[in-house]
């Protein structure tokens, strides 16, 4: 098999990793977020990442999230892993992936350790290196590769992409003047909405959308607005929308997980409240005020294509 050595572009589908009351994975509701999320349009899904509490779970758990996600796209979109953690981990879920039919994953942080650019390079090449599958690169935390190394990891086939989590414009422009086209561009930042206009403008196609969980037909209609030039309309998604579902995510650390799945429940998607330690769950007053945010938003924006759960 010839593996296309193309990032998926657009709006990328993380989904969460719902819990029963007891705590367990629920198998069922995973299934039916990834439809959601492949129904409504999103290009890609990226399966036990941050949003997926990649954190939290174990080993066991983390095959089943990704074989149900192959098994449930199917084919019809790619499927990314989240990769990361200490070597010898990120190593097992890499071949994991492979090995489930993944075709590819996103290599997140190693596991504390602030590295000098040597040690990022030898981590990420060895990782990147470990199977044939596409990785995408994830500039976040203790794990921000320079030009210079990511230029180097960039002669390896595998790697097709960057995801930018940190925010460091001047060394996006640095990557995207010298690297250009070779690699596709991710904004993965808190609630990417608030600074895709920015990264757009300088080259970056793609970004992670936490909103897309539960209301995807905003997310397109803020990509298509941003790429049509709708000024209007971007302005109306901004104060409407994304600035005052980004306050309430700044409220509390680990609201950009939590507040994925309040927003599902409220919108009826079959997703608990419950969220793996250290991540708390959304306070009933932040969570009324997500619930009349989203009340506005379905009387003013309504989704023009209905999705059967």
């Amino acid at each position: 098999m010839t593996i296309e050595r193309k990032a998926p572009t657009g709006i990328l589908g993380f989904p969460v990793a719902p819990f029963t009351n007891e705590g367990n994975i629920d198998e069922k509701v995973l299934e039916k977020n990834i439809n959601f999320l492949v129904e409504e349009g999103l290009t890609s899904i990226f399966v036990a990442c941050g949003a997926g509490e990649f954190q939290s779970i174990n080993q066991k758990e983390y095959q089943k999230m990704v074989e149900i996600a192959v098994s449930t796209v199917n084919g019809k979109v790619p499927v990314y892993t989240g990769v990361g953690g200490n070597l010898s981990q990120a190593l097992e879920q890499t071949e994991l992936s492979a090995k489930l039919g993944a075709d590819g994953y996103l290599v997140l942080p190693p596991y504390l350790i602030e590295g000098e650019q040597e040690g990022i390079f030898n981590y990420l090449k060895t990782v990147v290196n470990s199977t044939d599958l596409n990785a995408i690169l994830y500039q976040r935390d203790n794990c921000i590769a320079s030009l210079e190394t990511v230029t180097k990891l960039a002669e390896y086939p595998q790697v097709v992409g960057v995801k930018d989590g940190a925010g460091n414009m001047e060394l996006n422009m640095e990557l995207i003047q010298n690297l250009g086209d070779r690699l596709e561009w991710v904004n993965g930042m808190p609630l990417a909405e608030v600074t895709m206009p920015a990264f757009y403008h300088i080259g970056f196609n793609s970004y992670s959308s936490a909103i897309s969980n539960y209301i995807p037909h905003v997310s397109r209609l803020f990509f298509n607005a941003l790429q049509n030039g709708d000024q209007q309309l971007l302005n109306d998604l901004y104060q409407d929308v994304i600035f005052p579902i980004n306050n309430i995510r700044k409220q509390r650390k680990g609201y950009a997980v939590s507040l994925i799945k309040a927003g599902m429940d409220i919108v009826g998607l079959p997703v608990t409240d419950v969220v793996r330690p250290p991540v708390v769950p959304v306070e009933k007053e932040h969570y009324q005020q997500l619930e009349k945010i989203l009340k506005g938003v379905m009387d003013k924006y309504p989704n023009d294509k209905k999705v059967t759960l």
